[in-house]
């Protein structure tokens, strides 16, 4: 099979390696790729997000399978394209991807039938949203914009002031473009997170392993919100009564609330979830597998991804089986200096040619090939992942991993999965 990859990042980097080692796969794509995917298969200079010619190059090659791994082109509809040109796709269509691509819609989603997340209210005006906080008088609160910001469009408001400033940047200043034209304001809530991707084909959950982010740039949760600088898997919260009780009031009657909509969601679905007090409640959807958490779960999965990836295409999810093997998994993001704000790109990246051994994995994230060097590319560079017996020899190996690896500026968290 010829199969194109979707996507540039690390989650797209662990996809690829994953379906690399399918034995049904001659020819592997990635568009646009980083210099990671280039190493598994050829990296095509096709941005994400431009549909018209990712489907005319996947017509053009006689692509056999298109996984669409990234949140925008999924909400653009790319999934509906490819299948219109007759091109098999992974992944959810326009519809369906709402669930990630409009905060609005997914809360209401909720409320409508009843699964359980923070209490909320949608404001397309300032104003009127500031006088709300101000009347509720309870901090800190959560200030979503309602569209897609690269997993960065999260406020928590600490006081009035900082409700104030949250306000203004995303709906004034508009620092995430138009999806700050309304924001959900949520009550804040408390417990510990736990993240879980979903392999769904509208009739069928399989959830895969948990796994927990870290989405604070600083060691000990401080400074600001990133795309993720870690991740452990599994979830040592996510004991298997929760697991059941997410089954039985989120995970399939979110599946089921899709369906009665008509947006019936094939896919990986991601549950971010709170352990409350009062159960487990629903943070956010997201469409897709997530980032880092997908260079945790992967690793650990013993089943043939493009295998269950095809079956979730066609609908019989229930006829495959899907199997994740035992032990733990950790990845210790490296990042530019400067991120989540301003950085520089272009720096040197050394190390990577040494033998990390077959339990390590070094995810290629923000990187790209320069005058025949590897240097990097993004803010997020590497996302570097580790097997083990447990998470004590996972995380171990992961640090040990990252000591090998240099670039100017490198920046990371050095307690992952202390928590």
């Amino acid at each position: 099979m010829k199969v194109l990859i979707v996507g540039g990042g690390g989650r797209e980097h662990a996809i690829a390696l994953a379906i690399a080692r399918s034995p049904g796969v001659e020819k592997l794509y990635c568009a646009p790729g980083n210099a990671g995917t280039a190493a598994l298969g050829e990296n095509v200079p096709i941005g994400a997000t431009d549909l018209d010619k990712m489907v005319a190059f996947a017509k053009e090659q006689k692509i056999d399978f298109v996984v669409v791994a990234p949140d925008d082109p999924l909400a653009l509809g790319m999934v509906d394209r490819l299948e219109e040109a007759g091109i098999p796709a992974f992944g959810p269509t326009a519809a369906a991807a709402a669930i990630e691509g409009s905060k609005v819609f997914a809360k209401d989603l909720m409320k409508r039938y009843h699964i359980p997340t923070a209490g909320y209210e949608v404001f397309a005006d300032p104003r009127q949203a500031l006088d709300y906080i101000r009347a509720q008088g309870k901090y800190p609160v959560v200030i979503k914009a309602d569209g897609l910001a690269l997993g960065k469009g999260v406020i928590i408001a600490g006081s009035e002031e900082e409700a104030r400033e949250g306000l203004r940047s995303i709906m004034e200043d508009k620092i995430f473009g138009a999806s700050g034209n309304r924001v959900v304001i949520e009550e804040f809530l408390t417990g510990p997170e736990v993240s879980v991707l979903a392999f769904t084909d509208g009739k069928t959950l399989v959830p895969m392993v948990s796994s927990m982010d870290h989405k604070r740039a600083l060691d000990g949760d401080r400074g600001p919100n990133t795309g993720g600088m870690g991740t452990v898997a599994p979830n040592r919260y996510y004991t298997p009564e929760v697991a059941k009780a997410c089954m039985e009031t989120i995970f399939l009657p979110t599946v089921e609330a899709m369906n009665r909509e008509g947006r019936t969601f094939k896919g990986c679905l991601y549950f971010g979830l709170m352990l409350t007090p009062e159960g487990p409640k629903v943070i956010e959807y997201n469409c897709r597998f997530g980032d880092p958490e997908t260079q945790v779960v992967l690793p650990l999965l013993e089943s043939d991804l493009l295998g269950i990836m095809q079956a979730v295409r066609d609908g019989r999810l229930s006829e495959v089986p899907v199997r994740f093997s035992d032990g733990a998994a950790a990845c210790v993001v490296l990042a530019s200096g400067g991120y989540p704000g301003s950085y520089e790109k272009g720096k040197v990246i050394a190390g990577l040619g040494e033998d990390f051994g077959e339990d390590v994995f070094i995810y290629h994230a923000g990187t790209a090939i320069k005058d025949g060097e590897t240097v990097t590319s993004g803010g997020r560079v590497l996302g570097v992942t580790a097997r083990g017996k447990d998470l004590a020899q996972a995380l171990a190996r992961a640090y040990e991993a990252a000591g090998k690896i240099d670039f100017a500026g490198k920046q990371y968290r050095t307690d992952i999965g202390r928590k």
